[in-house]
C-alpha cells in the first residue's frame, strides 16, 4: 500500500469528484493521504476530512507563502495546529519564483509556522522554490530549536533541486519527497539525486492536482496516480515496488505518527 503525502484536495470537493478520487486512490492502494493545509480555508477542509475520514485522511495546518502579505490570524492558525487531527504544520514555506516582492514578509509567516511547530512538536511540511539559502536557514534555526524525536522535523515536499541542496536538507534532519516530476522527460538531474537519498529519508506524493506523472500528463493529478511515481522512483532506486510502497509508508508514518 501507499501513502500519499501531499494532496489538496480543495478543487476535488468543489468540483464534486472528491468521492470518485477517494474511491480511485482505494482501489490504487492508497490507502492513506495527508490533506494539505497552507490557508484557514485549507486548513479548515484538511481537518474536517480527517475527522471525516479516520484512518485514511490526515490533517494538516499551516499557511503558505501566498498569505504572507494578507492580514493572517496567527490565533487562528495556532488554533488548528493544536488540533490533534493536525499531523502536521503546512504547507508553508518560500518561493521566490513568483512571489520575489515579498520575500521579507514570506520569512516572516514561514518562521511563525516554524515556532508553531517546534510549540506543538509537530513536524513542518516545507515549500521551497528559488530560495534555497533562505529556506536552509530558517530551517537551521528551526532544527536548533526542535525538541521532539529528530527524526520527525518535517519533510522538504515536491523536491525538484540538486544534490547538493538534499545534502543540506539531510544534514539537518528532514525527509525529502518526490512527486511525478520525477518521471517528466527533462528530469534527469532529479533522478540522480532520487537515487542519491537514503531509504529512511525518502517519501512520495502527487501534489494533487498538480504535476500529474508519465503516463498521466494532461490530467489532473489525483491520489492515484502515486502509483506512477512509486514505480519510477523503484526502477531508479533498482527496488521492487513493494519494498519501495513499503518503505516510503515506514517512513510517511514515523514522520507524522500516522
Amino acid at each position: 500500500m501507499f501513502v500519499d503525502t501531499h494532496v489538496h484536495f480543495d478543487r476535488f470537493v468543489k468540483n464534486g469528484s472528491f468521492s470518485e478520487r477517494l474511491k480511485n486512490a482505494r482501489e490504487a492502494q492508497v490507502l492513506e493521504m495527508l490533506a494539505i493545509g497552507g490557508s484557514p480555508e485549507a486548513n479548515a477542509l484538511s481537518l474536517q476530512l480527517a475527522k471525516d475520514h479516520p484512518g485514511c485522511i490526515f490533517g494538516c495546518a499551516g499557511l503558505d507563502r501566498d498569505e504572507a502579505d494578507k492580514a493572517y490570524d496567527l490565533a487562528a492558525l495556532r488554533e488548528c495546529v493544536a488540533d490533534p487531527l493536525a499531523k502536521a504544520v503546512g504547507e508553508t514555506g518560500l518561493d521566490y519564483y513568483y512571489n520575489a516582492e515579498t520575500a521579507a514578509q514570506q520569512k516572516t509567516l514561514f518562521s511563525e509556522n516554524l515556532a508553531l511547530a517546534v510549540e506543538f512538536k509537530k513536524p513542518v511540511v516545507v515549500h521551497s522554490r528559488d530560495a534555497d539559502d533562505d529556506t536552509i536557514a530558517l530551517l537551521k534555526e528551526f532544527a536548533s530549536a526542535w525538541p521532539g524525536d529528530p527524526g520527525r522535523l518535517g519533510v522538504l515536499h515536491c523536491f525538484t533541486r540538486d544534490r547538493a541542496f538534499a545534502r543540506k536538507v539531510l544534514d539537518l534532519g528532514l525527509m525529502i519527497s518526490f512527486s511525478g516530476i520525477v518521471t517528466f522527460a527533462n528530469a534527469a538531474p532529479l533522478r540522480e539525486v532520487a537515487q542519491y537519498v537514503p531509504d529512511d529519508r525518502l517519501l512520495i506524493e502527487t501534489d494533487s492536482p498538480y504535476l500529474a506523472p508519465v503516463p498521466m500528463r494532461g490530467n489532473h493529478c489525483e491520489p492515484a496516480f502515486v502509483l506512477h511515481t512509486a514505480k519510477r522512483l523503484a526502477e531508479l532506486r533498482d527496488s521492487s515496488l513493494e519494498s519501495l510502497a513499503s518503505l516510503t509508508a515506514k517512513n510517511a508514518r514515523v514522520l507524522f505518527a500516522l
